[in-house]
């Protein structure tokens, strides 16, 4: 494209963005969707016949409804990942949800009577897997891959005014995962119909190379698509710079003469945005690019683009530096379920999770371990949370039989190119992540595969690191691999991290996936003992934070070198959110089936955990939380732990009035002197960051905890009780507006408590549901990894005294009341508006 450029700014322009998309025509295609799991060919035909289908909504999981079953997705074999040598049954591994075999989907399309001059796609965020999608009966495109987010040219096929009909074939197959993946259209579908020229779908690239007070310069380029229908002829391009009031701030325009041999072109120019406002953590300033093709008078295509300005680099022997400063990462890792919903995409369970995760003080998540949702970035970015955006948690080499090894031959770079164009301008994404704990790693050919995948994404975006999820770093050393990535990320084993600094060339270790703590919310084992894989009658694990996989360690443990080793950059913990599936240890021991290792449970309640990293991380609120619970009956005398996690360095504990002592933080502990069995079993790193009372004797009562600041004062008291008997329910929302848009939720809190309002903590009733008016009852959890109830339905039990139920709004305005009742206590009631 040989395009003569004219430049003109327009400082304080009112241009409508809005105008800037009356050529392109975009649909969510949510509802009027059939489906079945009858796998009947005759099911892509025009003329078949549907009626008898479930009529759904999409986004939509097929597998969440259940039942849950021990011989669904039954896995024989050796996780090797886990260190397991010999083969063996795992039932709960993928959730024990009904995932596996064949859905159908079918749809209407309406579409315009007249299409000359039109492209018209379908674009899918996601479909798990293996879709075949037909329009009017043929096949117009195949896309294995269910994390992947792709689109289809389907001009060929459709009808312009006419009767045209889309069916979705989905397969997932027999031990394709290790984890519960979802099934169905789960992600949204979108129709987009366009000129023949238009701007090509992820055509934007936005970078920023110059950010000075000043200004910051705004370099784009623009695929410019089909411009051979446009014969001998000129068009203009104008783009346009919108800043985060939304005023345009700079806008150019560029005409050129275009050979009809052209296919398609690429527009490559510059902005400046003056005085730039970054995007930051917490800080989440975004700008616009727009653009516009024109021939004449004629709008031929426009697009917007949403970019931040913000600077990301790596500094050898110190790690990453964001807008000039050094970060490390206090990251979590997330699978992409959202616990009760299942794997459907919802805006309003995103953003909870998001909420949730900065309050627990985190600046970064990882997509593990597979490609995101684009809603779930667009919020990353909205709400400046910063996102390591992950690939595939597998190679050519398998982990499962029926994993994505059966793909890789054909569809890794297309997998990975759909990743890193769809996010490559969301200012959000820092980093990207090609694999995770693969077994090349122990492969001699390990490195090349590492290094061809790192150089597709610096090929398609230069901008960002490229880092990778390694578990096995003496192997990755041997073979190359770890020295072959721009960020060595090294999953567990910390007690490494020096071996790798002194002979990997990069000068910084990442800590890709840490931690894997066990632990149930409300749940605690006695005596108080650091433990690895222990395993109970009840299929828990203890709260009390001291118990970790086999491979793993406590939190402690990694927080100690990436306090006191400058080159260390921080973490991602295993994880954020419990997830269903993988309930390490309990491979085998039905009906456990969702993890254990979240700081927060799989009703997004969070542990004592949580508290325990908030201490630690967030740095702008205070935090002060005791734990164990104080109710008791029948270990009235026994030795009964009580431990603080607290952001304060000090504090005393009384019980029932009598001081228990004081104790204070310990920050001199340091790595080596504690890197032995006797430190680990007295929990000496612990004393660093955790105040421990461990032979304090229960008695009912009240226990009490003041901590003290820096100068000794008394900044904080915080109390708690013996429960009584239970006496009624306790209904706490997270927000009392939802919108009337038929898929806000809003997540309601469920506890029991005593006539004063403690709560029963080792109760686990029945609750019963009831939701008038505006909206419904959408689904419930209670974080018990070994709870068979079934989310969907209007009743769920108690785990450790609490619950979460999920209330979703109609599509009119008005007012939900939601109810809760148990027998033996009173009623709860909620009002909760839509709008």
């Amino acid at each position: 494209m040989n395009l003569k450029t004219l430049y003109a700014v327009l400082l304080g322009s009112t241009m409508s963005v809005a105008s800037l998309s009356a050529q392109r025509i975009h649909q969510t295609l949510e509802k009027d969707w059939r489906f079945t799991r009858a796998d009947d060919p005759a099911s892509m035909r025009l003329d078949f016949n549907d009626r008898k289908w479930e009529s759904v909504r999409v986004p939509h999981d097929w597998a969440i409804y259940g039942p849950f079953s021990f011989d669904n997705d039954k896995q024989h074999l050796a996780i090797t990942q886990d260190g397991q040598k010999e083969a063996m049954e795992h039932a709960g591994r993928t959730g024990g949800l009904p995932f596996v075999g064949v859905g159908w989907y079918r749809r209407s399309l309406e579409l315009p009577s007249d299409l000359s001059g039109k492209r018209v796609k379908l674009i899918f965020d996601g479909a798990m897997s293996q879709a075949r999608v037909y329009v009017n009966g043929q096949e117009v495109g195949y896309w294995p891959y269910g994390y992947n987010s792709f689109y289809l040219d389907i001009t060929p096929y459709v009808h312009a005014g006419g009767k045209n009909v889309v069916a979705v074939r989905l397969e997932n197959k027999h031990e394709s995962s290790r984890w519960y993946p979802g099934a169905g259209l789960y992600r949204n579908v979108h129709l987009e119909i366009t000129n023949d020229i238009h701007i090509a779908h992820w055509g934007n690239q936005v970078q920023t190379p110059i950010i000075e007070e000043e200004y910051a310069r705004v370099e784009v380029r623009t695929v410019v698509r089909n411009l051979s229908t446009l014969g001998q002829g000129e068009i203009d391009v104008i783009t346009s710079l919108i800043d985060p009031s939304g005023r345009v701030v700079y806008k150019t325009g560029a005409s050129g003469y275009f050979s009809q041999h052209n296919r398609d072109s690429v527009y490559r120019g510059h902005l400046i945005a003056p005085k730039p406002k970054l995007w930051d953590i917490k800080q989440p300033h975004l700008y616009k690019y727009a653009i516009e093709l024109r021939q004449g008078d004629k709008l031929l295509d426009s697009d917007t683009t949403t970019f931040g300005i913000r600077s990301i680099k790596m500094v050898q022997n110190e790690g990453f530096y964001l807008n000039g400063r050094k970060v490390k990462f206090q990251g979590v890792c997330l699978h992409h379920d959202q616990g009760p919903l299942g794997a459907v995409v919802n805006e309003a369970s995103y953003r909870r999770q998001i909420r949730i995760m900065q309050d627990m003080g985190v600046n970064a998540i990882r997509t593990s371990h597979n490609m995101p949702a684009p809603e779930f970035v667009r919020l990353c970015d909205e709400m400046g949370m910063m996102v390591m955006a992950e690939s595939f948690d597998s190679w050519r080499i398998p982990k499962v039989p029926n994993g994505y090894n059966l793909y890789w031959d054909d569809w890794y770079e297309k997998d990975l190119v759909n990743l890193l164009h769809q996010f490559r301008n969301s200012p959000s994404v820092v980093m990207w992540c090609i694999g995770n704990e693969v077994s090349e790693q122990w492969h001699p050919d390990g490195s090349k595969r590492a290094y061809t995948l790192q150089n597709i994404c610096h090929r398609e975006d230069p901008t960002r690191p490229v880092t990778n999820g390694m578990d096995s770093p003496l192997s990755v050393i041997k073979n190359g691999m770890a020295a072959v990535m721009e960020v060595p990320g090294f999953n567990y084993r910390p007690h490494l991290y020096d071996t790798a600094h002194r002979v990997l060339p990069q000068g910084f270790i990442l800590g890709s996936e840490t931690a894997s703590t066990l632990s149930s919310r409300g749940v605690y084992k006695f005596p108080v003992e650091r433990k690895s894989m222990a395993k109970y009658p009840d299929h828990q694990a203890s709260s009390y934070d001291v118990e970790h996989c086999g491979w793993s360690n406590l939190p402690e443990d990694d927080w100690i070198r990436h306090d006191d080793l400058p080159w260390a950059m921080g973490e991602f913990i295993w994880t954020g959110f419990d997830y269903i599936g993988e309930p390490t240890p309990y491979y085998s021991d039905w009906p456990s089936h969702s993890s254990l290792f979240g700081a927060v449970d799989l009703a997004g309640i969070p542990k004592d955990r949580f508290y325990l990293y908030r201490s630690h991380w967030n740095k702008e609120a205070s935090t002060l939380h005791i734990l164990p619970h104080w109710t008791w009956p029948g270990r009235e005398g026994q030795v009964t732990p009580i431990f603080v996690y607290t952001s304060y360095p000090e504090a005393e504990l009384f019980i029932n009035g009598k001081s228990q002592g004081k104790l204070k933080k310990d920050p001199s502990i340091g790595i080596d002197a504690t890197e032995n069995d006797e430190d680990k079993k007295n929990f000496t790193r612990q004393k660093r960051y955790r105040l421990m009372w461990l032979n304090t004797k229960y008695e009912p009562g009240v226990v009490q905890v003041v901590a003290y600041g820096k100068d000794g004062r008394s900044a904080e008291i915080k109390e708690i009780r013996t429960a009584g008997k239970p006496d009624r329910l306790e209904l706490v929302v997270d927000r009392r507006e939802i919108k009337a848009d038929g898929k806000d939720i809003a997540f309601v809190t469920v506890r029991l408590v005593d006539k004063d309002g403690n709560l029963i903590p080792n109760d686990q009733r029945l609750i019963n549901f009831k939701v008038k008016g505006a909206g419904r009852f959408r689904a419930a959890a209670s974080g018990n990894p070994a709870s068979l109830d079934l989310f969907h339905e209007p009743q769920h039990h108690l785990f450790s005294g609490m619950l979460t139920a999920l209330v979703e709004s109609g599509e009119r305005a008005g007012e939900i009341t939601f109810t809760a009742s148990a027998k033996g206590v009173k009623s709860a009631s909620i009002t909760i508006r839509t709008k």
